[in-house]
């Protein structure tokens, strides 16, 4: 299969000094760099210039020619920016020379930055970057994923001396050398029409700067997916995709997906077999990517689908995934009804999310009474036996505020999910999680409580604001397909496979003791009720280490500086 360069984008500090650019990438700007990779479409690389200052737009954004020349000249970038629909960096030169770098509000396009003796490099691939300071993988940061994925160690990246820019964050350089972090995003408040007048803009924007123009397809499902493919159809023709077991015709997905009749939407099928259960080989190599991704265990049944959607002629995926981390979150409002107060309110809150969830609300009653919100209806995972080195303490968002435990664990699932979009752009395809994007994060978090929160209904607030869009059947489902079955059977069928993963580069860093590892596969392969994510973890960070080495990193050159006038 044809080597494909990986998408990204990033820039340098400005000045006089030499700076380090990525061979092969395409320059926008030359003082102070600024360079794309890959195919990106023309669309998602957009800029306006204005006598010295200067403003690009690298992503799917809704913004207008005229939104980008206000921003450019507006005292303050994020006000204008917040607005705008999409998953996307902006960069502005001020007239002052100074380079601001406005890092999305949900962590979807992650930047990172690297001082080299040129002065601060910053990206959109901490991989990419990593040669600048030397390519090695941040050991403290891997024990820490081990550990709880969940909960990464806070200010590093998977690589050493790459350091993560906050989501919600102003980047700015200037040509002394000076780099600052300024917070330009906090949650609002609005009304409940409010709430559903931005979220119906934040994704039917964030979908239609996507699709407009393209061939595409969709993820055909759940409600999360079936309304993102109802929205794209509007600017079709476009493809749903829903995936099912070989020799199953009907119920579930496939009842769905046949059922809905849509303008624009057409729909195809993909069928599962015994070559597509977790933890099977394929002919195509996991690509490397920032960090492990999710779906590493299920790589033989993405890749294919990947393929088959590429062979179709679709540059362009859009998913489902988020919806569930937006709209289906924990009950973290518990803390705050406590902490005000509302005692009746909030033991009727946890009784019916307790009797939903089938378990003592003792749990949720404690946890809030605490007034710990992020520790409300999270299970506490026991430390990995197979864990061999200590990991410190996490800063675990702490208080009373529902939204302060939402945002954080909704940007590191998304920061993760940015993975995902690697491996897709190796073969080809640009994949997009609405879901993801700033402008539906600030939507959703401005909601009253009762929009947002419900043991009675399933994801209301969705359902809701997209009512007039979904067939009432779609609105109302409520289950979705369970996996874990397949996830068994999959280490059952590749058992010596993944055995070979437990004794690797893992042990040979010493993070982890093979011995408990095998244990844990061998009775999970057996049927046996199995702690999935610290063991999926162990053995997707076993193959990303594996990617990674086999992958060459970014080779970078010095530039001299432009001369005067230059762009």
């Amino acid at each position: 299969m044809e080597e494909r360069k990986a998408r990204w984008y990033g820039g340098s500090a400005p000045g006089n000094r030499p700076a380090a650019t990525p061979v092969g990438a395409r320059l926008l700007w030359s003082d102070p760099a600024l360079w794309v990779s890959g195919n990106w479409q023309p669309e998602h690389v957009r800029g306006v210039e204005l006598g010295s200052a200067r403003i690009a737009v690298l992503g799917p954004c809704s913004a207008t020619e005229h939104d980008l020349a206000r921003a450019l000249s507006a005292p303050d970038l994020a006000t204008v920016a917040r607005t705008w629909a999409g998953s996307y960096t902006v960069v502005r030169i001020t007239e002052r020379g100074h380079v601001e770098v406005l890092a999305d509000t949900c962590a979807a396009s992650p930047l990172y930055t690297v001082s080299t003796s040129g002065g601060t490099v910053w990206g959109s691939s901490s991989f990419a970057l990593s040669p600048l300071v030397g390519g090695h993988v941040d050991t403290g940061w891997l024990a820490a994923y081990l550990r709880d994925k969940r909960t990464p160690a806070p200010g590093r990246s998977a690589w050493a001396g790459v350091a993560p820019v906050p989501a919600g964050h102003l980047l700015t350089l200037d040509a002394e050398g000076g780099t600052s972090l300024t917070p330009w995003w906090k949650p609002a408040r609005r009304t409940p029409d409010e709430v559903s007048a931005a979220l119906r803009h934040a994704l039917g924007e964030g979908v239609r700067v996507r699709v407009e123009g393209v061939s595409a397809t969709t993820d055909l499902a759940g409600m999360d997916s079936t309304t993102v493919a109802v929205l794209a159809a509007q600017y079709g023709p476009i493809t749903g995709v829903t995936l099912h077991p070989t020799g199953v015709t009907s119920g579930g997905d496939m009842e769905y997906a046949r059922a809905l009749n849509v303008p624009g939407l057409n729909r195809t099928f993909f069928p599962l077999s015994v070559r597509h259960l977790p933890f099977t080989a394929t002919d195509v190599a996991l690509p490397a990517t920032d960090t492990p991704a999710p779906s590493t265990a299920v790589w033989a049944m993405l890749s294919e689908q990947l393929r088959m959607m590429a062979a179709a002629g679709s540059v362009c995926h859009l998913t489902g995934d988020g919806g569930d981390n937006l709209f289906l979150s924990a009950p973290t409002h518990l803390a705050s009804l406590a902490h005000r107060g509302h005692w009746l309110r909030m033991l009727g809150d946890a009784m019916d999310w307790a009797r939903l969830r089938r378990e003592s609300p003792r749990p949720l009653i404690a946890a809030a009474l605490r007034g710990n919100a992020a520790h409300i209806g999270r299970a506490v995972r026991p430390r990995p036996p197979w864990l061999n080195v200590s990991v410190p303490n996490v800063n675990t968002p702490t208080g009373t505020d529902p939204d302060t435990a939402f945002v954080a664990s909704l940007r590191n699932v998304a920061r993760s999910a940015y993975a995902e979009i690697q491996l897709a752009d190796a073969l080809g395809v640009a994949l997009h999680n609405p879901y993801f994007d700033g402008a539906a994060l600030d939507a959703v978090v401005s909601a009253p409580v009762e929009q947002r929160y419900s043991a009675h209904r399933y994801k209301p607030l969705l359902a809701d604001t997209f009512a007039d869009l979904l067939p009432e059947a779609h609105r109302k489902r409520a289950a979705k397909g369970v996996f874990v079955g397949d996830f068994h059977q999959g280490l059952r069928v590749n058992l010596r496979r993944v055995l070979g993963l437990s004794d690797g580069r893992l042990a040979s860093l010493g993070l982890i003791n093979p011995a408990p590892l095998r244990a844990a596969i061998h009775a999970a392969a057996l049927g046996a009720q199995t702690v999935w994510p610290p063991l999926l973890a162990a053995l997707a960070a076993e193959a990303w280490l594996q990617a990674v080495e086999r992958t060459p990193g970014t080779e970078w050159e010095e530039r001299a500086p432009a001369p005067a006038g230059a762009r």
